[in-house]
């Protein structure tokens, strides 16, 4: 009797040592996507649920579902604004409102990705209060000053408020959480865009040393308080001269990144357009292979579909040719919009590249 308890305790402490531990968000959330690459791409939206060409916070509303029946597999969500203890972010977003939508979107089965776009810092007027002006001076896009990413970082002039910037995101993310408590995994992509100097995390504005300390200096922070369900993100824009050793250059390393990605509208000419973005794609996709890496066209877009095929004519026959995750088009504002709409003309050609097969699309990823 003695000796088949013992067997029985031992058999039982091998299977516990040898039991594989508990993926946590960000895995399952990598793993989810490397899956659904098998099937094709999927559709992303920024600020899908909130408003539209002709609405403006309708509940259960989306210009997308509004055209071909279903909701983005995507959805793009903005915190531009939650580092001044706004109530609303710099699309005049309710904090509150967009914990609920991303909530929606996870039960529902679709993917949730985060974007932040910080005031500067030295040039901003503390206090708030500017939900709605996208440039104001003090915004994200303020190059007045250009020694920002070094002030901010640690033994910098700015450095105590960023920290108090930081929890103010640490605390937003705290809030998506499913009913049972569980953290919502999310593809986080903060200092995006970030060889190009639009922004004041710029090229033109740090070294990349400076840079991968400004992401490190996120990431550690956002790690220590417990976010393991964040997918990091790495996306600079389109260029060019977007070669691998470009792309590494501040590349924050394999160990920090788990989705790499490149941000891609068309500007000018279709030709032009076409010609980048299936060069910027394939030098991605192999980098992404290589770095044992997930790939995306984290942002892209026709402002205002000035061509109504676009959809099927021109970003689709490119997309074709990559193992992409998902692309993702901007929002729908009623002076500026780059997905689709009910009322207009590009309408029937999204609708074609919806019954594509493979293109994804929320009930195919739930």
């Amino acid at each position: 009797m003695f000796f088949a308890v013992a067997a029985m305790m031992i058999a039982a402490c091998t299977v516990t040592k040898n039991a594989e531990p508990e993926k946590n968000g960000a895995q399952q959330l990598k793993e989810r996507l490397d899956s659904l690459r098998q099937k094709g791409y999927m559709f992303g939206h920024q600020d899908d649920p909130f408003y539209g060409l002709t609405w403006d916070y309708d509940r259960d509303s989306s210009d997308v579902k509004n055209v071909c029946g279903d909701y983005p597999a995507v959805m793009g969500f903005e915190l531009g604004g939650i580092e001044m203890g706004d109530a609303k972010n710099l699309d005049s977003v309710p904090f509150t409102r967009m914990t609920e939508e991303i909530i929606n979107h996870y039960t529902r089965g679709g993917i949730i990705t985060i974007s932040w776009h910080p005031r500067n810092p030295v040039t901003t007027i503390d206090g708030g209060g500017n939900a709605g002006q996208q440039f104001p001076a003090g915004s994200a896009w303020d190059l007045t000053d250009t020694t920002v990413v070094k002030n901010i970082l640690p033994g910098g002039s700015q450095n105590e408020k960023f920290q108090v910037w930081m929890q103010r995101v640490s605390d937003f993310l705290a809030t998506l959480k499913t009913a049972d408590g569980k953290l919502i995994p999310v593809i986080f992509r903060p200092w995006h865009e970030n060889t190009g100097s639009w922004f004041w995390w710029g090229e033109k504005f740090c070294t990349a040393d400076e840079y991968k300390q400004l992401w490190n200096m996120l990431q550690d922070k956002l790690t220590q308080d417990g976010f393991d369900n964040l997918l990091w993100a790495y996306s600079p824009g389109m260029a060019p001269d977007l070669t691998e050793e470009k792309y590494l250059e501040r590349y924050p390393g394999d160990d920090r990144i788990s989705l790499v990605g490149i941000d891609g509208y068309q500007w000018g000419a279709k030709e032009d357009f076409v010609s980048q973005l299936d060069k910027n794609l394939q030098m991605l996709c192999q980098f992404a292979e290589k770095h044992g890496k997930v790939a995306a066209l984290t942002e892209c877009g026709l402002k205002n579909l000035t061509d109504s095929t676009w959809w099927t004519s021109t970003l689709k026959p490119v997309l074709d040719k990559y193992p992409i995750s998902y692309f993702l088009v901007w929002r729908n504002y009623k002076k500026e919009w780059f997905g689709p709409s009910p009322s207009q003309p590009d309408a029937p050609y999204f609708r074609e590249l919806y019954d594509a097969e493979n293109t994804l699309f929320l009930k195919e990823i739930q």
